[in-house]
């Protein structure tokens, strides 16, 4: 059953928000009259509105998050704590468990329903604290089915797979997919990598076998290895759910897929490229939860910190972040965003693709297929009275002329570039062909950033640090340093998690002077650091002095050899 709130306070929003009329809310209501059941179970039966217009317009009534079973996929861990005769007297779903924090997330149709939570948490025991979210019953029942009918695990999958006939015929249909293990075997393998924290999966075929391989902590490591047989289900079925065309194999394509994992939405972002051996597939996992951090939760140093603050608050000029691929560089421009997102500025981006959806920002994403490139994009979205603009990426003179015309004519832009350090954003854009006098007053600022491994803290090993070492550092006394050892609770690696080593450049008039003379890359690093500028070398070093990393995890990143005499 829908529990609703205030008979007519769900009819009411519902008219608010144009989904039914007058007219339809006053027959629900006669015939709610009549049967006596909640008026979104009527508005459903009478064809008025879906489940998933009454699920998501309750929760919102209720305060309470909602979510679409249709694109979940549970967690085997969670499935295992609740029985199955149990999830159906109470109609609730385990969505997942989090054994660090030691929270189930549950799916309910009604969340209000105490006796069913105390119930479940008397069962499960072991202190487990329940989070419910609101799902439609009928999907409730459904999912019951569909999750508890079926072996679960990446192995069990696999052992059923090896015991049993493919049916690819079923890979393509919507029904019962849950049947065919193959289905089960790429939600599982998502499920899997998210739990682990992988940014990409890799399916990599090979001559006789195919290698599935996790990005974890910028660092590919190798988690299975399947007969070739497997390859050509699981590659139809990557390419079903993510809307690429199962027929064409000698041409790359783009695909997306979003599911609902752990109690929240994942996208996957997906990219097929023809090898020698079959089609390569790709899977950047784009998890929203961890997207968006805060400005003041990316590492920064307080003085940074404030410079990078003050930058912002420039109502012109471009802000660039530089850095090679995968070092973080999106994430720090959403911090951005999200810091300066308001009612009072309008935010406009232009992305190959959009990544995360932010609340009152206008995305749009380069569209080659309609002329939508990076140059056309940013002279219409200076149509748009725009406060910010956001580009993706500065990877041509056009559309670094762009964006400088978009600061010359009172924006702020924020854009990255491919450089490896704040001060080779200079010579990059002099390379691209933007002349130095149109570079200098426009270009506000640089952050350059650096994504390193953190160092495990159950397993961490301190030591004495060695001449060499203490040279690297440019310290003189004797200091502790630490290194990587390896446990179970980092699956043996020595590091858990990742962390940005930054360094923020601020360009005044004095510098700006500097780049207008085209003067050499030493002379401009001297004019910066008599200004304070801290180069990232320092902001590693920092990092291992405070035990966060290794020496030997920042040497691989960062050249340190300058710094011994």
């Amino acid at each position: 059953m829908i529990t609703d709130p205030p008979r007519r306070m769900l009819g009411e929003v519902l008219i608010e928000k144009g989904v039914i009329n007058q007219d339809q809310l006053r027959i629900a209501l006669i015939e709610q009259e009549k049967q006596n059941i909640p008026l979104g179970n009527i508005l459903v039966e009478l064809g008025f509105v879906s489940e998933a217009i009454i699920r998501d317009t309750l929760g919102e009534s209720l305060g309470q998050e909602s979510v679409d079973l249709a694109k979940t996929v549970v967690d085997v861990d969670a499935i295992s704590l609740i029985p199955r005769e149990v999830a159906r007297r109470y109609r609730v779903l385990p969505m997942s468990y989090d054994k660090q924090a030691n929270v189930l997330t549950v799916a309910m149709s009604d969340t209000f329903n105490i006796v069913a939570l105390d119930q479940i948490s008397a069962m499960i025991g072991g202190g487990v604290e329940i989070e419910s979210l609101l799902a439609a019953e009928a999907d409730i029942e459904g999912a019951i089915d569909q999750f508890y009918g079926y072996e679960l695990t990446v192995d069990g999958i696999i052992n059923e797979i090896d015991t049993g006939e493919i049916d690819y015929q079923s890979l393509e249909a919507q029904t019962d997919e849950y049947s065919q293990p193959l289905v089960r075997l790429v939600d599982a393998l998502l499920v899997d990598a998210v739990k682990k924290g992988a940014s990409d999966i890799h399916f990599e075929p090979e001559q006789g076998f195919l290698r599935i391989r996790y990005r974890i902590d910028g660092v590919l490591r190798q988690v299975r290895a399947l007969h070739q047989n497997y390859w050509s289900g699981i590659s139809v079925r990557l390419k079903v759910i993510s809307g690429m065309n199962i027929a064409e194999k000698r041409a790359p394509q783009d695909g997306r897929i979003s599911r609902t994992l752990f109690g929240r939405l994942v996208d996957f972002r997906v990219a097929s490229q023809p090898t020698s051996h079959g089609e390569n597939i790709v899977l950047r996992i784009l998890d929203r939860q961890k997207g968006i951090v805060p400005l003041e939760g990316l590492g920064l140093t307080e003085g940074n910190l404030s410079l990078l603050k003050l930058l912002m608050a420039r109502p012109e000029g471009i802000i660039l972040v530089t850095g090679p691929t995968g070092s973080g560089k999106t994430t720090t421009l959403y911090s951005m965003l999200n810091y300066v997102n308001d009612e009072s500025v309008n935010i406009m981006t232009l992305e190959d693709p959009v990544e995360y959806p932010m609340q009152m920002i206008r995305q749009s994403s380069v569209n080659e297929a309609v002329k939508m490139d990076f140059v056309n994009g940013i002279r219409s979205i200076m149509r748009q009275d725009p406060d910010i603009i956001l580009i993706g990426e500065i990877r041509d003179e056009d559309t670094a002329v762009m964006a400088m015309r978009a600061a010359m004519t009172g924006h702020q832009v924020y854009s990255t570039l491919h450089t490896n350090s704040a001060l080779g954003a200079v010579p990059r854009l002099l390379d691209i062909g933007i002349k130095a006098d149109v570079m200098a007053g426009n270009i506000i600022g640089v952050v350059a950033q650096r994504l390193v491994r953190k160092l495990c803290p159950d397993c961490k090993e301190a030591y004495s640090a060695s001449t060499f070492e203490k040279q690297l550092m440019a310290v003189e006394d004797d200091v502790l340093i630490y290194k990587a050892c390896g446990c179970d609770s980092c699956d043996n690696q020595g590091y858990k998690g990742r962390l940005a080593l930054m360094e923020v450049l601020r360009l005044d008039r004095d510098m700006d002077e500097l780049i207008a003379k085209k003067v050499s890359r030493h002379e401009l690093e001297s004019a910066a650091m008599s200004r304070g500028f801290t180069p990232i070398s320092e902001d590693g070093v920092r990092r291992v002095l405070e035990g966060e990393t290794s020496l030997d995890e920042v040497s691989r990143l960062i050249d340190l050899t300058h710094r011994v005499h």
